[in-house]
C-alpha cells in the first residue's frame, strides 16, 4: 500500500510503516496537482497536517484513495463528513500534541508577564549601551502564581494546560459546552498522581473572573471572541490563542489591545494563515509564534507513530 504524507511525517512513523511493508512518500505535492498525482501514483492513503486541504475535488477525483489522515487535533482542512459518505476512512491524532501545545501556551504566558518578547529584542540593540534603562523599562512584571486562568474549551489540550497552571499555583476556571466537571490528573515525577476536579462555569463567568484566558476550541464558522466578550473581561487581561485562526475577531482584538482592555495577546494562529495581517505583527503588546503548537520532536514522533498504527490496524 502506498502512502503520501504530503505535509510530512516523523522519521519514526515513516520507519514503522516501511518496516511493515508500506511505501511512504514525503514529497510535497502542490494542492492543484494532488488529484493527478494520487491517481498516477496509485496512492491509497493521504496524510496531511494543516497545509494541505482535502476537499470534495480530491475526494471525488481519487477513487483509489481509501484513507485520509490528519496529523493533529482538528480536521477543519478535510471535508470529513463528505469523505466518509464516499467510503473513505478518515482519522486524526487528537491526543498526540496536547503536551506540546500546552507547554507553548505556558511559554507564552511566562514570556508575556515578564516582557520577554520586547526585552529580548531590545537587549540586542541597546543592551550594551542602555542596560540600566532597559532594566527600568521591563521591571514591572507580574507573577502567574495566585492568578486565575480561564480556559475556553476544556478538552484534552485545555485540561493539559490546566495541569501545568495548577502546578504553577494558579486558579483554573473553565468553560466547555455540555461539561459539568473534569478530573485533572497531575503527575509529580517520583511522587505519584494528584486528581483535581474542575467544575465547568458559564463562559460569561470565566471571562469576568479571569486574569488570563486561553482558547482551545475547534475551528468555528464565527469567532467566539469578539467585542462583546472582550467587554466582559477585566481591564488588563492577557489572552492566548493557540487553537485556530478565526476563533478571535482580529479587528476587535486590535481595538481591545489599543484601549487597554487587553494588556497583552499571545498568538500562535491567525485568520489569514500563512499571510497574517501586518498591523498585528507590529503591535508592542503582542507576542507571536508561527503556528508551532504541535511542533516538538516528541509530539511529532507521537503523531507519526499513532498515524502509522491506525493505518496498520485498519488494514489488519
Amino acid at each position: 500500500m502506498k502512502v503520501l504524507a504530503n505535509d510530512g511525517i516523523s522519521p519514526l512513523g515513516k520507519q514503522l510503516l516501511e518496516d511493515n511493508g508500506y511505501t511512504v512518500v514525503t514529497d510535497t505535492v502542490p494542492q492543484d496537482q494532488l488529484v493527478e498525482t494520487i491517481n498516477k501514483e496509485n496512492y491509497e492513503v493521504l496524510l496531511v497536517r494543516s497545509a494541505t486541504k482535502v476537499r470534495t475535488d480530491i475526494i471525488d477525483g481519487c477513487a483509489n484513495l481509501k484513507m485520509i489522515g490528519r496529523g493533529g487535533v482538528g480536521m477543519d482542512n478535510i471535508d470529513v463528513d463528505y469523505a466518509r459518505k464516499k467510503g473513505k476512512f478518515v482519522f486524526n491524532t487528537p491526543a498526540a500534541s496536547s503536551q506540546s501545545v500546552a507547554e507553548l501556551v505556558m511559554a507564552h504566558l511566562f514570556g508575556a508577564v515578564r516582557f520577554l518578547h520586547l526585552s529580548n529584542r531590545a537587549m540586542v540593540t541597546e543592551g550594551a549601551s542602555n542596560f540600566k534603562g532597559l532594566k527600568k523599562a521591563y521591571a514591572k512584571g507580574i507573577e502567574l502564581r495566585g492568578k486565575t486562568l480561564g480556559i475556553i474549551g476544556f478538552g484534552r489540550i485545555g485540561q493539559t494546560v490546566a495541569s501545568y497552571a495548577l502546578g504553577c499555583g494558579m486558579k483554573v476556571v473553565a468553560f466547555t459546552p455540555d461539561m459539568t466537571t473534569a478530573k485533572i490528573n497531575i503527575t509529580i515525577e517520583g511522587h505519584g498522581n494528584i486528581t483535581i476536579d474542575i467544575p465547568s462555569q458559564s463562559m460569561e463567568e470565566v471571562l469576568k473572573s479571569s486574569d488570563f484566558i486561553t482558547l482551545h476550541t475547534p475551528s468555528l464558522a464565527e469567532p467566539i471572541m469578539g467585542k462583546a466578550q472582550f467587554d466582559l473581561m477585566k481591564n488588563g487581561t492577557i489572552l492566548v490563542n493557540a487553537a485556530r485562526g478565526g476563533v478571535v475577531d482580529e479587528d476587535a482584538l486590535i481595538e481591545a489591545l489599543e484601549s487597554g482592555k487587553l494588556a497583552h495577546a499571545c498568538l500562535d494562529v491567525f485568520e489569514n494563515e500563512p499571510n497574517p495581517r501586518a498591523d498585528l505583527m507590529t503591535m508592542a503588546n503582542i507576542s507571536l509564534s508561527p503556528h508551532i503548537g504541535a511542533a516538538t520532536e516528541e509530539a511529532q514522533d507521537r503523531i507519526g507513530t499513532e498515524l502509522a498504527e491506525i493505518i496498520m490496524n485498519q488494514n489488519s
